[in-house]
């Protein structure tokens, strides 16, 4: 432990996880804009998915970043947490700043349904945006909870080190027995294990464990990772694609099965292996200002990218009647930059007018940890809601129907987050 502080001055920064994040992050959009395969026709959008392309679910083995978003995550976390004048300074700090960034998006998606519709877009339209823009907040939802664990796994994981993960994954494949031979429902606690475990990895690194591997060591980790990966593929009952797919019965994203915690060992090792190469990299002034401007913008370019797909597409497909070419020809790889593009440009005047709220400095302040975890448990059960439900309020439904409630409770969580609340004790006379 006192060699890993010696390692890491404090203040330092990482560039090898800033590199990681600014890759996941840019792996993340490139992936949601490239996937659908879109047609409207009869009031009716009609969406797919290019990765079902035969032979593309391999390329989701790389591009599924949440492994590595988690992992960078785990080594950030304990890294700042060292930092910290206490926990619980740390963790009010961590929670505004992933909960502040939400606001804005809600502000824009309680009323943008109705102006849609008043714009005259058809109703099942406006249903898939709506969705959309809730759907990825289970990644918010998940990693609150894993932050509010990070002071608990620390002294777990230091107390008994490399046996955390192991043990969380031994519970996940536990999970993934029951979901697939009793009850489905019960994958869903995977969304904690395997998490915390991939969280964990980056505990790892942080102490120095992973960090001082040798690009062959690193070599190996991903061979192993992937060798798992693979036979759990090939004699278990996962799917290839490491991404849900349209149709498919199991997925291994949502809820997460144990094969991701193969994978995230793959993932690791494999960017560890990259790692004398991508921080001679990191070092070039424009790369270097790119990973300057990208770090503390990572949650409003993850919030508001799906919403840039949204506009593009509402004006091109329900437009201009435009269709996505066949996956994989000559058309679609000469449409792909130019989507891309005109969606990036709508990103950058969405992070113009948002982005600033995540940008702004958070200081620390001292709760208590009965108000911390309410806070937690309210931002995470909004944010589940919204992720769940969207955004879109039914038109024969009530106020208490739509997104309104689980609004209220993020609010709420920042709200406690934010200021400490004293309970007064009663007088007795």
């Amino acid at each position: 432990m006192r060699s890993s502080l010696r390692q890491t001055p404090a203040g330092a920064r990482d560039t090898f996880l800033d590199v990681v994040r600014a890759a996941a992050i840019l792996a993340v959009i490139g992936q949601h804009w490239l996937m659908p395969v879109l047609s409207f026709e009869g009031g009716t959008l009609a969406t797919g998915n290019a990765l079902t392309t035969p032979g593309w679910w391999a390329l989701t083995w790389l591009s599924q970043v949440m492994p590595m978003v988690f992992f960078a995550g785990g080594a950030a976390n304990l890294m700042s947490l060292r930092r910290a004048a206490s926990s619980r300074e740390w963790l009010s700090t961590r929670l505004r700043r992933l909960l502040v960034p939400v606001v804005p998006l809600f502000a824009v998606w309680l009323f943008a349904p109705d102006l849609l519709r008043a714009l005259g877009a058809p109703e099942q339209p406006v249903q898939i945006a709506g969705a959309i823009a809730g759907q990825l907040l289970w990644f918010l939802a998940v990693y609150v909870l894993t932050v509010a664990a990070t002071p608990l796994m620390l002294t777990a994981h230091r107390r008994w080190g490399l046996a955390v993960p192991v043990v969380l994954t031994g519970l996940a494949v536990v999970v993934d027995f029951g979901r697939f031979e009793v009850f489905g429902p019960i994958g869903y606690v995977n969304a904690v294990f395997v998490w915390l475990a991939v969280h964990q990895l980056g505990f790892h690194y942080a102490e120095g464990r992973l960090r001082t591997l040798t690009r062959r060591g690193a070599a190996g980790l991903a061979a192993a990772g992937f060798g798992v990966t693979a036979l759990a593929v090939a004699f278990g009952p996962y799917p290839a694609s490491m991404i849900g797919m349209p149709g498919a019965p199991v997925s291994n994203m949502s809820p997460p099965t144990a094969v991701m915690m193969g994978l995230a060992v793959g993932q690791v090792g494999f960017w560890l292996a990259l790692k004398p190469t991508l921080t001679a990299l990191a070092a070039r002034p424009g790369v270097a200002s790119v990973l300057r401007w990208s770090g503390p913008r990572f949650m409003s370019l993850y919030l508001w990218h799906m919403p840039a797909l949204v506009v593009i597409a509402g004006v091109a497909v329900l437009g201009f009647g435009y269709t996505t070419p066949e996956p994989g020809s000559l058309d679609w790889f000469a449409v792909a930059p130019v989507w891309g593009g005109a969606a990036a440009v709508v990103l950058g005047g969405l992070l113009k007018a948002f982005g600033r709220f995540e940008t702004r400095p958070a200081p620390g302040v001292e709760l208590s940890t009965a108000q911390l975890t309410a806070a937690t448990a309210l931002a995470a059960g909004g944010l589940l809601g919204l992720a769940a439900r969207g955004f879109t309020t039914p038109l024969d439904g009530g106020l208490l129907s739509g997104p309104v409630p689980w609004v209220v409770l993020v609010l709420a969580a920042l709200l406690l987050a934010t200021k400490p609340v004293s309970v007064r004790p009663a007088v007795r006379g």
